[in-house]
């Protein structure tokens, strides 16, 4: 008995550096390092079976939540960066990934929150293969490439929704949740932020903890009337969505603009405001390429969402009262 558990120990530690492998091939990558999931999980297996006996080469499939919480953390971060061109490079890794999660009922909510943001790196591909403006003077170096100012942004993200067809669960829920919206004085168009934020999945769950339809994080949902225990209410469709809309008429009535609210939902308004202060601005577009590369990408995916969805301009909803 003791040396069976001897062997579970120094199993589960060899499986522990089998996964940091993975772990550190996968989530600090740059473009030109660029690797598959299937290239890296080909690697990790041949390193496998070198070193590890059969059992635990079996036991790889079964990696629990919290080794897939970083590595998605790692994925997370790049969205949190500066860049918006850099997350072009995780774009085949986190594709490959979403069928490895979808796998399991515990890592199922974190390919949801994934699977609603692939077209991030499909959007930033696009920008990428664009020339920077103004091109560089023949013959001189070529500086590293700026951020794309965000109406470039919008042009992208209208063109990638052209032909896209919503969710499954999107009509019913709408059905259901716009008058949620419009009972707190928030326009019925912004239940669309559920197809950004989730593509319609109450179960979505991201590696920061962000939760539901609308992705609300706890202090959020408790500031906003919900509960996490024993129930987490962020799960509710109807209750999520009165949480997210008494949220975004807190930030537009901080901010005057819905764009500057969306991007508040986003990456804070903490930090939104000190950019906006930081760069004497009073727009989205002033402070855009300043903001983390998915809330540079977040606003103008909301717009193109309502405007394909609802046929309205987000700059002409009206004001939350």
């Amino acid at each position: 008995m003791a040396r069976h558990a001897t062997g579970d120990y120094l199993g589960a530690v060899k499986r522990r550096q089998f996964i940091g492998a993975i772990l550190a091939l996968t989530g600090v990558a740059r473009a030109q390092d660029e690797l598959g999931l299937g290239e890296l999980l080909q690697r990790g297996r041949a390193w496998a079976e070198e070193n590890l006996d059969e059992r635990v080469v079996e036991a790889l499939d079964r990696i629990d939540v919290a080794q897939v919480e970083g590595l998605l953390r790692r994925i997370q971060m790049r969205f949190q960066g500066d860049s918006v061109l850099d997350l072009a490079a995780l774009g085949q890794t986190a594709a490959g990934l979403v069928p490895w999660l979808e796998r399991s009922d515990a890592t199922a909510p974190f390919a949801a929150w994934l699977k609603s943001r692939l077209d991030y790196f499909a959007v930033a591909e696009e920008l990428r293969g664009r020339p920077p403006s103004p091109p560089p003077k023949p013959g001189r170096p070529v500086p590293p490439r700026a951020n794309p100012p965000a109406e470039r942004q919008r042009q992208a993200w209208r063109q990638q929704l052209e032909k896209r067809p919503p969710p499954e669960r999107a009509p019913g829920l709408v059905k259901q949740l716009k008058p949620v919206f419009m009972a707190e004085k928030v326009p019925g168009e912004l239940v669309w932020l559920a197809e950004v934020e989730s593509s319609f999945d109450p179960a979505a769950r991201s590696p920061a903890g962000a939760v539901g339809l609308f992705q609300l994080m706890p202090a959020t949902a408790r500031s906003f009337g919900l509960s996490l225990t024993p129930t987490d209410e962020r799960t509710d469709p109807h209750k999520s969505a009165g949480a997210s809309s008494r949220y975004l008429r807190h930030l537009f009535g901080r901010f005057k603009d819905w764009r500057l609210s969306l991007a508040a939902y986003n990456c804070g308004e903490g930090r939104l405001r000190r950019t906006l202060d930081a760069r004497s601005a009073k727009t989205f577009d002033a402070v855009s390429p300043h903001l983390p590369a998915e809330t540079q990408m977040y606003v103008p995916k909301v717009e193109a969402t309502i405007r394909r969805r609802e046929g309205r301009e987000l700059r002409h909803l009206p004001a939350a009262s």
